[in-house]
């Protein structure tokens, strides 16, 4: 793909994702929306791999069947209040309508099953994407109806997502596939808090995304797919092997790095709104993506301090600017905890 065409895309990329960041008018968000889809099915089969053609094709056929249900609901609520504002979602039926669409984008449980499957079939750089910038504009949708969308079914699909993303990611060797439970396992946590509290949904979205961008980036850098090549990547990049171990763990919410902020947040005001079993359950469940962060944290821990040889070191290379960009955002990943009282609604 030439640079032109690549610079095109991620332009229309960005565009989709602020016109809809921008809008009022569905029918201006669902334009949006649908640029953003269009823009991202050649960077996925950019390849040309078959993994890579039907990653694309699943991933067109999910957010279009998701965007086609954005338009039901918003021409269902038009009809019946005479009004197209996001801000004015007033027919109960559009409302479940709009928010099964919602979860359908982000990939919240049950409509997850694209998710996996496409960030396997894409490039790493590509999963980034998917995974961080592919989810604001969605959000931001939630966000500005966090008080019209159905209650019931966010709560229900973000709590069966927590669940989902953690057993889903125990038996995994793909990192692809880990990250992708992994994220479903996340936007639950988002889904469930954004009824009761939107600025702890924001933060939740902002720490996952500065934490699995450093994450993302570090497995780019070191080249590592499988479980199987963590335990090699001290022989390429011996520093970024301690801090990657330390932003997993830090993904996976373990006190006390920056992940454990937005969910020790949401479980307080989940218990301060008389929500106990519910936090109770998501704090269970978010034990199982814990156990799989920590056996890959093991994976890399046993490669950090290895036994000295006589061989010559394959990792002393000039630094770049991937290498500088690491030192600074992996760090600040992992140590942002101490904020936690200034984020407190």
């Amino acid at each position: 793909m030439s640079p032109m065409i690549t610079s095109i895309l991620i332009l229309s990329l960005a565009t989709g994702t602020i016109i809809t960041m921008a809008s009022f008018h569905w029918l201006l968000a669902w334009m949006g929306l649908e640029l953003n889809t269009l823009a991202i099915l050649p960077i996925i089969s950019k390849s040309h791999h078959p993994r890579a053609t039907e990653a694309s094709t699943k991933y067109f056929l999910t957010q279009a069947a998701a965007s086609a249900l954005i338009l039901f609901s918003s021409v269902m609520n038009a009809q019946a209040t005479g009004q197209w504002s996001i801000l004015q979602l007033e027919n109960p039926l559009a409302q479940t309508l709009l928010t099964v669409a919602l979860a359908m984008k982000l990939g919240l449980a049950p409509t997850h099953f694209w998710l996996p499957e496409v960030l396997q079939g894409s490039s790493f750089k590509t999963g980034l994407i998917i995974i961080t910038w592919q989810k604001l504009a969605p959000m931001t949708l939630l966000l500005l109806t966090w008080n019209q969308a159905s209650m019931l079914t966010l709560t229900v699909m973000g709590s069966l997502s927590v669940v989902v993303g953690g057993l889903g990611g125990l038996n995994q060797t793909q990192l692809r596939k880990v990250i992708a439970f992994s994220s479903i396992a996340h936007l639950g946590w988002m889904a469930t808090i954004v009824t009761k509290s939107n600025k702890l949904a924001l933060l939740n979205l902002t720490m996952y995304i500065l934490i699995s961008t450093p994450m993302m980036l570090s497995l780019i850098f070191s080249s590592t797919k499988t479980t199987q090549d963590l335990t090699t990547t001290w022989t390429t990049s011996p520093m970024l092997a301690p801090l990657t171990m330390m932003t997993l763990l830090s993904l996976g919410g373990l006190p006390p790095l920056s992940g454990f902020m937005p969910k020790w947040l949401t479980l307080e005001e989940l218990l301060a709104q008389n929500m106990t079993p519910l936090a109770t359950m998501l704090a269970m469940s978010t034990l199982l993506s814990l156990f799989f962060y920590l056996r890959l944290s093991y994976s890399l821990s046993v490669t950090v301090s290895p036994s000295p040889t006589k061989t010559s070191s394959k990792w002393r290379l000039k630094p770049n600017t991937s290498t500088l960009l690491l030192s600074i955002a992996l760090p600040s990943s992992i140590l942002a905890l101490p904020l936690t009282p200034l984020m407190k609604p």
